[in-house]
């Protein structure tokens, strides 16, 4: 009997182990997607067509497979020096430690991640979205405007008064719109370092709006 107590008692302190792990929330810094982008391994524009679970850790390592048949399929954009050619990524299987779920052949998404030991991870906190849900100047940021502000730094600003502090900064000012993120500075600029020698928001040259943004809040 005294062993069955026993028994008991361990599995019932094991259990409440895996509860607290499985109820720990995946927190993660709001980022803009140029930081997004320059401080990722790899960056790809990609279709997923398959997944498999793989048993290691205590939940678990989902691993999608990316399938390259044509260019458009499956395109890399930052990550040429970490590894030839993708064909899985791995994340976490549980959300609770930040991994990420794709859909398998429905959509092309903007998958970014890290790079170790030859594998590609990612998770909930990298910049993976669908591609046609981004805006035309993130894709363009992404093909090769955000490579060319990854010497600025894009500085939050969550409450006013906030003030840039070195002519490399960006002030990003999302957060305090009540239309919540991503806002419009995350959607449609990029900060870009000028030839002047300071860094400033981009908006790019449009039929509409022709014009460059050259002030820290636009």
């Amino acid at each position: 009997m005294k062993t069955r107590y026993q028994l008991l008692s361990v599995l019932l302190v094991f259990c409440s182990l895996r509860v607290d792990l499985l109820t720990e929330a995946c927190s993660c810094a709001l980022s803009h997607p140029q930081d997004a982008y320059c401080h990722s391994d790899i960056v790809i524009r990609a279709k997923v067509v398959g997944k498999k679970l793989l048993k290691d850790g205590p939940f678990g390592t989902m691993r999608y497979t990316v399938k390259q048949m044509k260019a458009t399929l499956c395109k890399m954009y930052k990550g040429f020096n970490k590894v030839q050619h993708v064909q899985h990524i791995y994340t976490d299987a549980s959300e609770s430690l930040c991994g990420v779920k794709f859909d398998l052949n429905k959509y092309q998404y903007l998958i970014t991640g890290r790079v170790y030991e030859g594998k590609v991870y990612t998770g909930l906190c990298n910049f993976n979205e669908r591609w046609e849900r981004l805006s035309l100047a993130q894709k363009k940021g992404i093909n090769h405007r955000y490579q060319l502000g990854c010497n600025c730094r894009i500085k939050p600003c969550h409450s006013l008064p906030c003030f840039v502090t070195s002519k490399n900064e960006c002030l990003w000012t999302d957060m305090l719109s009540h239309f919540g993120y991503p806002g419009y500075q995350s959607r449609h600029y990029a900060c870009i370092h000028q030839k002047e020698g300071y860094c400033s928001w981009y908006r790019g040259m449009t039929s509409r709006d022709k014009t460059t943004i050259n002030t820290t809040d636009p």
